[in-house]
């Protein structure tokens, strides 16, 4: 089954970084449906193991192409967790993108599910954000620790919590 065209264009400019040492150019003319704009995320996994991800919660760039083409980038090459992505793992790596809703105030985490709803956890300037439907992450208190840990943010301090929605592709 072929990609999807967001995630072809996630792995042709992580592709194209590798071997010119820059960006992919935004396609042009740009479809219709990558004209909007919207916070996203690029995750890549080897062996089924998280290798990279970095994403905006808002968007940060002019369209959607742009968006996944940068972020696809950053989460090859910038995510301090790993080291950045080499040529010869290219065809190990899997890749999916998230077009996340805008973040929504809510008061608890009563209605969250961690199937449905992503999180972001902010307190002071610092957050950590957790995407859904994750395969390790079975309840919201574990979300919530994580986006905790993430942000630097300790459980006592009255921090604000934001839920969210993607569409993932694969």
């Amino acid at each position: 089954m072929p990609a999807h065209p967001l995630v072809s264009l996630a792995i042709r400019s992580i592709k194209h970084q590798l071997e010119n040492g820059r960006s992919l150019p935004c396609p042009d003319p740009l479809p219709e449906e990558l004209k909007i704009q919207a916070g996203t995320f690029v995750s890549i996994k080897k062996n089924r193991l998280l290798r990279g991800c970095i994403g905006t919660i808002q968007p940060k760039y002019a369209n959607l192409a742009e968006e996944v083409i940068q972020n696809a980038i950053k989460a090859a090459n910038e995510d301090p967790r790993f080291p950045p992505i080499e040529m010869k793992e290219l065809d190990q790596l899997t890749i999916s993108v998230d077009i996340l809703t805008p973040p929504e105030k809510i008061a608890d985490t009563a209605s969250l599910d961690v199937k449905r709803y992503g999180m972001i956890v902010r307190f002071k300037g610092q957050q950590g954000l957790l995407l859904p439907n994750l395969e390790n992450i079975k309840s919201v208190d574990q979300q919530l620790k994580i986006c905790l840990k993430k942000g630097g943010i300790k459980e006592t301090e009255p921090y604000e919590l934001f839920r969210f929605e993607v569409k993932r592709f694969h």
